[in-house]
């Protein structure tokens, strides 16, 4: 989270919002609502799916399209190359309602998505995860 101070979470937004928000240049996503160790953002991939693994756990919530959600089956970061680690990986289609987790530090991304593809990804806890 950037170290910006944020205004109290808001109590309600919705998926037009998300369509809605900026995202700031250099992110993939826009940040809608803080509280705590708690970030809840809209993300919706144009294209490839760039992102890395993150430094806490997160679940998203697919809100609208499809796509096909890719996760490692390992735990450890990989860098900047888009290409799955040895371990192996699940692979899982995705619908509205849908919801996913990810442990801190596992590589993933989204593929295939229709383009009108949007998920709430939440971040939570600690720096490296939860550890129960």
């Amino acid at each position: 989270m950037d170290n910006a101070i944020l205004p109290p979470a808001p109590l309600h937004v919705s998926a037009d919002d998300g369509r809605a928000a900026d995202v700031p240049s250099g992110r993939l996503s826009a940040l809608l609502m803080a509280h705590g160790s708690m970030e809840l953002h809209w993300y919706a991939p144009a294209g490839e799916d760039r992102q890395v693994p993150h430094d806490r756990d997160e679940i998203y919530v697919v809100a609208a399209g499809s796509a096909f959600f890719v996760r490692a089956e390992d735990t450890q970061p990989f860098g900047d190359d888009l290409s799955l680690g040895l371990a192996g990986e699940e692979r899982v289609a995705v619908k509205p309602g849908d919801a996913l987790f990810v442990p801190a530090g596992t590589e993933h991304r989204f593929e295939a998505a229709s383009p009108d593809f949007g998920a709430w990804m939440l971040f939570y806890g600690p720096e490296g995860g939860e550890t129960s």
